[in-house]
């Protein structure tokens, strides 16, 4: 993890969290570098969202360090951080479902926005209908979002994210419950932040998606980091696959 941290605006050490006699999250260390997508993989239970909670400010952990530039976050508040130029989706989305595509995206850009950046309204707007291109949601820009079919909210989501101009992401199963097409335009959202040095951490089901997007896997099972690597190296381990799978007979046979 040394030298991915030497281009890692994002770093943790040793993040640990437990309710009660469970440890969700056992000395979790992550380094995500600029201009990569970091993916975080593992069974139901494993402790990746446990992890992002870790990191926003919205769990406090029990031990570990955290830093953005070399600044320690572990203590701010999930405003805080989200200042700092992080970004996170949600599995529940946390849309505005009555209010319009456009007073969405721009809700992310506002002063009392956690992600506000600064700038005039001019500045504001612009960035919003350039979020909206990106996302394919120009022309749905006047519709409310509970109107909005799956696909497009999941897409609203990540307009949000984009139009606040974070530079690490934090992406909950972004792609779950997305076809083919939604699939492959969310692949190209990655591919064109990552390219601009956007540091993204990716927490997905859809080992397809890992496997086409991820630069680099970190396996979780038990709140542990079990394995970090190319993606088809980890994901053609086979005590890996038997574990992400729900086969744990090899640790009966240990």
């Amino acid at each position: 993890m040394t030298q991915l941290a030497n281009n890692a605006p994002l770093t943790c050490e040793g993040l640990a969290r437990s309710f009660g006699g469970v440890k969700a999250v056992q000395g979790v260390s992550l380094a995500l570098p600029a201009g990569a997508v970091t993916a975080l993989v593992g069974p139901n239970g494993a402790g990746k969202t446990t992890v992002f909670n870790l990191i926003t400010g919205n769990l406090k952990a029990d031990e570990g360090t955290a830093q953005i530039r070399g600044r320690p976050i572990i203590g701010l508040k999930p405003w805080q951080v989200a200042r700092l130029g992080v970004a996170r989706s949600f599995q529940d989305l946390r849309l505005f479902t009555q209010m319009n595509v456009r007073d969405n995206v721009l809700a992310a850009t506002e002063r009392g926005a956690w992600f506000w950046q600064g700038g005039d309204r001019r500045a504001r707007l612009a960035a919003a209908e350039a979020a909206m291109e990106a996302t394919g949601l120009t022309a749905l820009a006047e519709a409310r979002a509970v109107d909005l079919a799956y696909a497009e909210r999941k897409f609203l989501s990540m307009a949000r994210i984009l139009a606040a101009g974070a530079d690490i992401w934090l992406l909950d199963e972004p792609a779950s419950g997305l076809d083919l097409s939604s699939r492959l335009r969310f692949g190209q959202l990655l591919r064109d932040a990552r390219a601009r040095g956007v540091a993204i951490c990716l927490i997905e089901h859809n080992l397809d998606v890992v496997v086409d997007l991820a630069d680099r896997i970190a396996f979780l099972d038990r709140g542990l980091v079990l394995a970090e690597g190319a993606p088809r190296e980890i994901m053609t381990d086979p005590k890996l696959a038997a574990i992400y799978f729900g086969d744990r007979s090899h640790e009966a046979a240990a």
